[in-house]
């Protein structure tokens, strides 16, 4: 049982908590209707009686040291001092609880936006961080759910339709973030219209010797040699697995047949979940890597990609010649069209090609992807190259792939190349150096019916992705269009 002088001093802090809330109740009914002061007065109320409890049961259970069994063994505290800490402890809570009894009332958007603000505190503890470790600590954030969740509906203006999904928007992440799947959750729940994850290999492998990640923060750049390091499908469709299970869970308790809102974006909720597959280093046949890929991932994917890409492992960009490219989507084509699909049908099968391409290379490609409808092309992965002012950082004489602001100009150049070789009639993904709304509708205008981020979220965080949001929406109020298929190609026309 406590002391005495132990109930002394939780009554005391009772009483100066009391006399707090009291003097922030009249403030507040100053200041506020009163049709607003209801809620934070049960909000207050409610804090103020879990604070009473939390302090009794402490008091009661405490070490010994601060609270006696004999009352004449307590400690002697000059009254004037008692006073003094009740009044500031009194004052420190009734503060604490006006703050909690104010957010309480902020609508829910103010709210998020303040969430989202808040992350960019965080920026310069990550960039203290080595690059991959920094990498590391945000997928284990995102997977955690430490990251703020998008609340606020977007812009109708923003929202589409590909391949018979519903988009709330085109600002996709790309893959090479969230390699193997950790967390499409907390990635979706940030406001992304849809989130790639991979490269996926078949066999888990390491990847390039570390370092392999490289700023150039002054250039907004990063190069990077990871060689496609993967836990692998098995675990990549264990974790696919239970996210899908969790999510069409969670989605089917809360919507309604007769709520629009609530329609799915992809297979197991709103949010668009891309699979990018990969091959392993040392694995002679390429094709039947992807087919493994296609076989144990595809029932997870609303949509499913080809990296043929990735400068970081020997051999690969070579399947994108005419001949290479056109064997290997057949086969993969066919290994999907060969599985049980429901109503919805296959998810759409995609290529991701680089920025480093001939005139003739992008005419092959273009070629094998109209005569084998292919559903889409990304474009594009990272460069070899070293465009200005990259060339002048000494970072830029390590090997890997360079992506960020100084690829943009080179991977839009090829998205408009492709536009008009495919005359527009396969969805395009733009990707590469976007860092801003205007960036995005600039990818938009030159052929891109999505867009994707990567580098610049990587600088940028959470806060990036609503105002990259905003920032689009805008351009396309300004010129008129009425939707994002308005402008696709708008300056290929």
């Amino acid at each position: 049982m406590a002391s005495p002088t132990c109930l002394a001093w939780t009554f005391g802090l009772c009483s100066a908590i009391g006399e707090a809330i009291r003097g922030v109740h009249e403030t507040l009914s100053c200041m506020l209707p009163s049709d607003q002061m209801a809620p934070r007065s049960r909000t207050a109320g409610k804090l103020f009686k879990d604070l009473c409890r939390q302090r009794v049961i402490s008091a009661s259970i405490g070490p010994s040291r601060h609270c006696s069994s004999a009352a004449t063994s307590a400690p002697k505290i000059p009254h004037s001092s008692k006073k003094g800490r009740r009044l500031l402890t009194g004052a420190t809570i009734g503060l604490i609880i006006a703050g909690g009894a104010y957010v309480s009332t902020v609508d829910e958007a103010t709210f998020c936006g303040w969430l989202f603000s808040a992350t960019k505190l965080v920026n310069p503890f990550f960039a203290l961080l080595d690059a991959e470790k920094a990498h590391t600590l945000a997928v284990a954030a995102a997977s955690r759910g430490w990251v703020p969740r998008e609340k606020r509906p977007d812009p109708p203006i923003l929202g589409l339709d590909v391949w018979g999904r519903k988009f709330s928007n085109p600002v996709g992440l790309s893959a090479g973030f969230d390699k193997n799947a950790e967390a499409v959750e907390g990635l979706l729940g940030m406001g992304f219209g849809f989130v790639e994850v991979g490269s996926v290999t078949p066999v888990p492998q390491e990847g390039n010797t570390k370092p392999r990640i490289f700023r150039l923060r002054q250039e907004g750049a990063v190069i990077n040699r990871c060689g496609f390091n993967s836990e692998g499908i098995v675990a990549v469709a264990k974790r696919l697995g239970a996210q899908h299970g969790k999510r069409k869970l969670e989605t089917s308790s809360t919507s309604s047949p007769l709520n629009e809102e609530a329609k799915h974006g992809g297979k197991a909720g709103p949010g668009i979940l891309g699979v990018n597959l990969g091959k392993n280093k040392l694995s002679e046949d390429a094709a039947a890597d992807y087919v493994q890929g296609v076989h144990t991932l595809s029932q997870y994917a609303d949509y499913l990609v080809i990296n043929v890409s990735s400068p970081n492992t020997p051999g690969l960009r070579m399947l994108q010649g005419r001949k290479q490219l056109k064997d290997l989507v057949k086969r993969v084509q066919a290994a999907r069209d060969e599985m049980q699909w429901g109503e919805e049908g296959p998810p759409p099968l995609l290529v991701k090609i680089a920025p480093d391409l001939s005139k003739e290379d992008l005419e092959d490609i273009a070629a094998v992807a109209v005569a084998l409808r292919l559903d889409g092309l990304i474009i594009s992965n990272t460069t070899i190259s070293r465009p200005d002012p990259v060339d002048k950082n000494s970072v830029s004489s390590e090997a890997g792939g360079l992506s960020g602001k100084p690829l943009f100009e080179l991977s839009n150049n090829i998205l408009k190349d492709m536009y008009m070789l495919t005359r527009g009639k396969i969805p395009l993904i733009g990707c590469g150096g976007i860092s801003s709304g205007e960036d995005a509708y600039k990818k938009i205008r030159a052929g891109a019916t999505l867009v994707q981020l990567y580098t610049a979220f990587a600088y940028g965080g959470p806060a990036l992705i609503p105002r990259i949001k905003a920032e689009l929406a805008e351009c396309l109020q300004r010129d008129g269009f009425k939707s994002i298929h308005e402008a696709v190609g708008a300056d290929c026309r």
